[in-house]
């Protein structure tokens, strides 16, 4: 039996029978991993440099490797390259690519590595790349949300609790709210990569190796921050992992939340807001509708990336140092994880600046449920009336104009004096929608002024990203 006939040339040579062929394909990672292939190439190429200036290889080896490396990307880049389930993962299929191209030279390329340090190391260099390339995105939807803030800062809705109409608010300062949802998300983003952005290549296996390496050269020629500091972590931590589907399940959890509103705000009920047609789509029987499907399904994906973060946790819960097979099962929550991700505000970036507020019918339904009525209260104890006192004046008020279907604002002086004669006609600058948001001038209030100096703090510091 040859070493062919055998298994997987790269490791079989203590094997005395094949591997079963289901075998191969239940543990073989290439039809997912095959996505790291730039990164482990990148990876390989530090690693063959590093290994040169030790005085492991040649220069003319390191070379040779380097640029066999190189061809073998544009081979898989033009579609020259057939994936191969018996070679297992992309570290495999990739280095015996290199070597059909260069002959033996490519063989020493793994000198002082193993596959368990090189797949940390290639997980990391990726998510790297995607978490710059979702904090760009989340800076687009981000500049695009408080340019939108900005232009309606005077535009007056219901804010609520308990989804009741609760006090007037400016439709300005509520899409603030979730710009700082966003920041916060934005900033345990970059923690993430912090953290994440430390270099585990030159653990090996799992106790280092007996070759002189410069784990500090590749971690710079690799743009880390520094080597990892304990071998036996490196090859099996996947808590930038586990970190990042943190932050995406929040990440989500909030643009969840967002959704919910909007979903809400484009109903017939509330007609707040209108989303372009281009994000939504229509009935197959119903002609007149008009369905926000990109907020729903972004509402949905919510529960997809929580499911990832729970697996990833629960990959990882009793597994005894160092590295173990079950880390295979890291990458697929993982990569879709960054996938959902970003989509997800791919959409919300083209969208929100997009959306067009109905202003009408935002300020008539802030006119409904009494929105003023803490107003009222808080005009009567200006006035010396204790607040326990101001607040049954005002529910007795309320109750009245519920019977007579009334608001505050469009009682007679006599009305409202009827339950306090400590009212004045001063009273009915505070009961006005205007004059309720205005008067909440200070710094995190509702404000139109507030509101658009809320918004340029928000930009700038967007802006010095």
């Amino acid at each position: 039996m040859s070493q062919d006939d055998k298994t997987n040339q790269q490791w079989g040579g203590r094997f005395s029978e094949p591997t079963d062929a289901f075998v191969q394909r239940f543990t073989a990672s290439i039809q997912f991993d095959q996505r790291l292939y730039r990164h482990d190439i990148q990876g390989s190429i530090a690693h063959a440099t590093m290994l040169e200036k030790a005085g492991v290889l040649t220069a003319e080896e390191k070379d040779k490797i380097i640029n066999g490396l190189n061809e073998v990307q544009a081979d898989i880049e033009a579609g020259k390259i057939e994936w191969s389930i018996p070679l297992e993962d992309v570290h495999m299929n990739v280095e015996s690519a290199l070597t059909d191209k260069i002959g033996i030279t490519g063989k020493k390329l793994h000198t002082g590595r193993s596959r368990n340090d090189q797949v940390a190391t290639d997980i990391r260099l990726w998510l790297r790349d995607e978490i710059d390339s979702i904090s760009n995105e989340m800076t687009r939807l981000q500049a695009g949300l408080i340019d939108l803030a900005a232009n309606e800062a005077d535009t007056i809705m219901p804010g609520f609790t308990h989804l009741q109409t609760a006090q007037p608010v400016t439709f300005g300062h509520h899409l603030l709210a979730w710009n700082e949802m966003l920041e916060r998300d934005f900033g345990r983003l970059q923690d993430c990569r912090k953290r994440l952005n430390q270099s585990p290549l030159g653990a090996a296996a799992l106790a280092g190796t007996t070759y002189p390496i410069d784990r500090s050269l590749t971690a710079e020629l690799l743009g880390f921050d520094k080597p990892t500091e304990n071998s036996l972590d490196s090859v099996s931590d996947r808590d930038f992992a586990i970190e990042f589907c943190a932050f995406a399940s929040l990440l989500l959890t909030h643009m969840s939340r967002m959704s919910e509103e909007l979903v809400l705000w484009t109903s017939a009920q509330f007609d707040f807001i209108e989303l372009p047609d281009r994000f939504c789509t229509g009935s197959s029987i119903m002609p007149q509708k008009k369905n926000p499907d990109v907020p729903e399904l972004v509402r949905g994906k919510t529960g997809r990336v929580n499911g990832h973060l729970f697996s990833l946790l629960t990959l990882m819960k009793s597994q005894p140092l160092a590295y173990n097979k079950d880390n295979q099962e890291d990458k697929e929550p993982l990569f879709d994880a960054v996938n959902t991700v970003s989509d997800c505000l791919r959409a919300f970036a083209d969208m929100i600046p997009a959306i067009r507020s109905k202003k009408a019918s935002m300020l008539e339904a802030a006119t409904r449920g009494f929105s003023t009525a803490t107003d009222l209260a808080d005009y009567l104890v200006r006035k010396g009336i204790p607040f326990r006192d101001s607040h049954e004046i005002v529910g007795k008020s309320v109750a009245y104009g519920i019977e007579q279907g009334k608001d505050l604002s469009e009682m007679s002086l006599e009305e409202l004096q009827q339950f306090s004669d400590t009212i004045g006609a001063d009273v009915f600058d505070v009961l006005t929608l205007e004059g309720s948001v205005a008067a909440r001038n200070h710094i995190g209030g509702t404000a139109p002024d507030q509101v658009r100096q809320a918004a340029e703090r928000a930009r700038q510091l967007v802006a010095a990203r």
